[in-house]
């Protein structure tokens, strides 16, 4: 899979918009990251898991994902090999990236932007 494979499945989720987070290609669902491509000069697209869901995928296809380096690692942040990667199981990765952003959006509303400049 390429990240233009990526791209097109992430945005075939309902809700999904494409945007930009410190320069690098992000995929939000009520206005929240569950995908990025941030990773890609390493070959990599990334899911925003729960450690739950990450050590599952881990335990199913090690040689498909591995845990993003560091604490955002430890959160459940995970890389997907796009390269060895195939379309049921990248879309099944970000479908479960996409719901799991779904149900926390649910749990934790977006603050509203102050109207107050003054």
């Amino acid at each position: 899979m390429t990240a233009d494979d990526f791209k097109r499945i992430a945005l075939s989720l309902p809700g999904a918009e494409a945007a930009q987070h410190m320069g690098s290609p992000d995929f939000r669902v009520g206005g929240r990251i569950f995908a990025t491509l941030a990773h890609l000069n390493l070959g990599y697209g990334n899911l925003m898991l729960d450690p739950q869901h990450q050590q599952d995928f881990l335990a199913e296809a090690p040689d498909l994902f591995l845990p993003v380096k560091g604490a955002w690692g430890l959160k459940g942040a995970t890389h997907i090999r796009l390269a060895a990667a195939n379309e049921a199981v990248l879309t099944g990765a970000l479908q479960a990236a996409w719901k799991l952003r779904l149900a926390r959006n649910k749990g934790t509303p977006r603050p509203k932007p102050s109207s107050n400049h003054g």
